[in-house]
């Protein structure tokens, strides 16, 4: 299959996302002051800048643990259909849970995985994603901390891939194919 050319326009800067993660940070630090270890729970592959940027951040006794899930598989669409690649190396019974996504899109993955670990008993869990896109909506979900709600674009950088591209990019940027800037001049 032959990948249609597009460019990548930047949505938010580098500089703008590292202030974010310092906010949230301190707001989380606040949330779990009387955890004596919060586990940080990073979904693969998406949030593995994210979680990198945020653990730095929080002046705090963490673990960092990964679920590896996917509905999109290289496709722009979701599947819906959310399936667990790699699961924790850790209990969480009775523990302080963090769930770190790169972006909440449909509600399904993070619906499902919420119902994952709900299941394993953590004393607390809470989450946060870095983007939010609401109108793409499909179930009832949203993350207790955002960084950024965006418009329907397709995203990529800071983690984030088209096609398992572009992740190393530094900021968020939208895909904009050459086709369809054509179609409207």
């Amino acid at each position: 299959m032959t990948q249609r050319p597009y460019h990548i326009d930047v949505m938010i800067s580098a500089k703008t996302i590292a202030a974010r993660i310092e906010d949230l940070a301190l707001t989380i630090r606040k949330e779990y002051c009387d955890t004596e270890k919060l586990v940080v729970i990073g979904l693969l592959r998406g949030s593995f800048v994210f979680i990198a940027d945020l653990v730095r951040e929080l002046d705090m006794n963490v673990e960092v643990d990964f679920l590896e899930v996917s509905s999109y598989g290289d496709a722009m669409e979701s599947s819906r259909n959310v399936k667990i690649f790699k699961d924790l190396r850790g209990d969480i019974e009775g523990r302080d849970v963090l769930v770190v996504e790169d972006i909440v899109d449909t509600g399904h993955t993070m619906t499902s995985v919420m119902e994952l670990l709900r299941s394993r008993h953590p004393r607390k869990i809470e989450t946060i994603a870095l983007l939010d896109k609401p109108v793409r909506r499909e179930v009832e979900f949203k993350a207790t901390w955002t960084g950024f709600e965006i418009p329907d674009a397709f995203v990529v950088g800071y983690g984030i891939d088209f096609a398992q591209a572009n992740r190393n990019l530094p900021f968020i940027g939208s895909v904009v194919f050459e086709d369809d800037e054509s179609a409207k001049v």
